[in-house]
C-alpha cells in the first residue's frame, strides 16, 4: 500500500527553503499507470498533426489528355497518357492525402494519466512548492535567479501558476527548457517533459505564511550618474589618444616629402659642365 502522505520541498519567490509541505492525499496517492499515461501521451502527439501532406493521382496532373503515340506498329509499349504513374511527371499511386489524425480519449483516462504523471514526479522528488509568484512586472532576471537557487538551471523546468498569470509568463518566456502553464492546463505530455516541476501553492488548493528572504530582492537596472558622466571623459581621453600617434605620423611624413623636395631643386639648379673644345 502506498504511502499516504507524500512531502515536497517548499521555496519563496525568490529561493528561500521552506519547510517541508505535506502535498494532497486526493491527488498524490502513489497511483503510477503507465498504459494510461502512454495512451494520453501518444494521442496527444497525434492531435499536434495538422494532416496537410497531399499528393496528385494521376487524375488530378494537368494534361496527358491525348495518347502519346498510336497504339500499334511503333514498337514501343503501349501508353495511353503521360500522367501515368510510370511517366516522370506522372501521378503519385497510394501517396498521402490531406487527412485527420486526431485521436478522442475519456476524460477520465485524460484525469488519471495527469495523476500518474503527477504522481511519477513526487516519487523522484522533482515536485517543489513555490509560496506565491507575485510579480507586478516581466522579471526575466528574478525567475533565472530562482532557478539558480534552486539547483535546476539548465534542466527541462515546468512551472504551474494559479491560474493565468502573464507576468510570471512573460519572464520564462525567452528562456531555454522553461515552460510555463496555467496548472489547471497542464497535460500530461508536459509533466513527463519535464525534469523539474514548481507548482504554486496556491494552485494545489494549500496557502503558505510569509517568511523573511535571506537574499534582497535584485534592484532595478539603473546606471548611476558618477558612471554615466565619466562615459564620455574616457570616450574624449581615448579619442586624443588615438589622435596623438596620427599627427605625429603626419608630420613625420610631411617633413619627409619636405626634404625630398629640397634634394631635387639642389639637383637642379647644378650647371650642366661645360664641353671641352677639340
Amino acid at each position: 500500500m502506498p504511502d499516504s502522505t507524500i512531502q515536497a520541498a517548499a521555496f519563496t519567490s525568490l529561493g528561500t527553503a521552506r519547510e517541508q509541505v505535506n502535498l494532497p492525499v486526493e491527488l498524490f496517492d502513489g497511483t503510477i499507470n503507465m498504459p494510461v499515461m502512454h495512451r494520453v501521451v501518444t494521442a496527444y502527439l497525434a492531435n499536434q498533426r495538422e494532416g496537410n501532406a497531399s499528393t496528385k493521382t494521376r487524375g488530378l496532373v494537368i494534361g496527358g489528355n491525348q495518347k502519346p503515340w498510336r497504339q500499334k506498329g511503333t514498337g514501343r509499349a503501349r501508353a495511353g497518357s503521360t500522367r501515368s504513374p510510370l511517366w516522370p511527371g506522372g501521378g503519385t499511386v497510394f501517396g498521402p492525402r490531406p487527412r485527420s489524425y486526431d485521436q478522442q480519449v475519456p476524460k477520465k483516462m485524460r484525469a488519471l494519466a495527469r495523476k500518474s504523471a503527477l504522481n511519477a514526479r513526487a516519487r523522484e522528488d522533482s515536485i517543489f512548492i513555490i509560496d506565491r509568484f507575485a510579480y507586478d512586472a516581466p522579471r526575466t532576471k528574478v525567475l533565472a535567479g530562482l532557478l539558480e537557487r534552486l539547483g535546476v538551471a539548465g534542466r527541462k523546468v515546468l512551472i504551474l501558476t494559479d491560474g493565468a498569470k502573464p507576468n510570471v509568463y512573460l519572464s520564462g518566456r525567452n528562456m531555454q527548457r522553461v515552460e510555463i502553464l496555467p496548472y489547471s492546463d497542464v497535460s500530461t505530455y508536459h509533466l513527463l517533459w519535464s525534469d523539474v516541476v514548481l507548482i504554486e501553492a496556491t494552485a494545489l488548493g494549500q496557502s503558505l505564511p510569509p517568511v523573511a528572504e535571506t537574499v534582497a530582492a535584485p534592484a532595478p537596472r539603473r546606471a548611476p550618474k558618477a558612471e554615466a558622466e565619466a562615459k564620455p571623459v574616457k570616450k574624449a581621453a581615448a579619442k586624443k589618444a588615438a589622435k596623438a600617434p596620427a599627427k605625429k605620423a603626419a608630420t613625420k611624413t610631411t617633413a619627409k616629402k619636405a626634404a625630398k623636395k629640397k634634394t631635387t631643386s639642389a639637383k637642379a639648379k647644378k650647371p650642366a659642365p661645360k664641353k671641352k673644345g677639340k
